[in-house]
C-alpha cells in the first residue's frame, strides 16, 4: 500500500536509514512503493537504467523529461524508442514559450556561449523541471557521485529537496545510482539489453 508523504511526513535520516545498504533496485522499490507521488525524471543512461528497474517492479511508473528546445534528433528517437520498448508513457516537458521568446528577444540564441549557462539553463530546464516537481511529493534521479566530484562527490541516496518543493511542504529526492560508477551503469545496460541513446557511440 502506498502512503503519500503529505499525510505521512518521513525525515531524510529515516528515509537514509531505511535505504542503508540496499541495492539500487531495492532503493527504488522503496520509493515506488512508499510515496503515492513520485516520477522517474528520465533523459541519460543513468535513467534508462531506473526506468527498467522500475518497470519490473511496478506498472506504468511515472516518468518524465524535460526537452529543452535544443536535444539532438538521436535523443528524440531515444526517448521515443525507451517508450516503445517498455510500453509506458514518458511526460515530454517544454519550456514556457514567453520566457524562451523573452530571452532570445534580449540576448539572442546563442548567449549561453557569452554568458554562461545559468540563465538560458533556468528558463529551459530549471523553471520546466519547478513546475513538474510541483504536483510531487517524491522524484527520482541517475545522478551518480562520480559524475562531478567538485557538485555530486556527496549526493546520498535519498534527501529532502528544499530547492524544489512546495511552501511549507516537503519534496524527496532519490538518487538509487549514487555509489554506482560509470562501468556499472554501462554493465548493466548491456547485461540486460537495455536501450541507450546512439550518442553514447560516438
Amino acid at each position: 500500500m502506498t502512503t503519500s508523504i503529505a499525510t505521512d511526513l518521513r525525515s531524510e535520516q529515516e528515509w537514509l536509514r531505511r535505504c542503508a545498504g540496499l541495492e539500487p533496485r531495492q532503493i527504488l522499490e522503496q520509493a515506488l512503493t512508499g510515496i503515492e507521488r513520485i516520477a522517474i525524471a528520465f533523459s541519460g543512461a543513468e535513467d534508462v537504467v531506473l526506468v527498467d528497474m522500475a518497470c519490473k517492479l511496478v506498472k506504468q511508473p511515472q516518468i518524465f523529461s524535460l526537452d529543452t528546445g535544443r536535444l539532438h534528433p538521436e535523443t528524440y528517437h531515444f526517448i521515443d524508442r525507451v517508450r516503445k520498448h517498455y510500453g509506458v508513457a514518458i511526460e515530454v516537458l517544454s519550456p514556457s514559450n514567453e520566457e524562451v521568446e523573452t530571452l532570445v528577444r534580449a540576448k539572442g540564441l546563442f548567449s549561453f556561449y557569452q554568458d554562461g549557462h545559468q540563465e538560458c539553463c533556468g528558463v529551459r530546464k530549471v523553471s520546466t523541471l519547478r513546475r513538474r516537481l510541483q504536483g510531487l511529493d517524491g522524484w527520482i534521479t541517475g545522478q551518480r557521485q562520480d559524475q562531478s566530484p567538485s557538485t555530486r562527490a556527496k549526493v546520498p541516496v535519498a534527501q529532502m529537496d528544499p530547492a524544489f518543493a512546495r511552501p511549507g511542504e516537503t519534496l524527496l529526492k532519490f538518487n538509487p545510482l549514487a555509489h554506482w560508477s560509470l562501468a556499472e551503469v554501462w554493465n548493466y545496460i548491456r547485461m540486460f539489453d537495455v536501450p541507450y541513446n546512439p550518442l553514447h557511440d560516438q
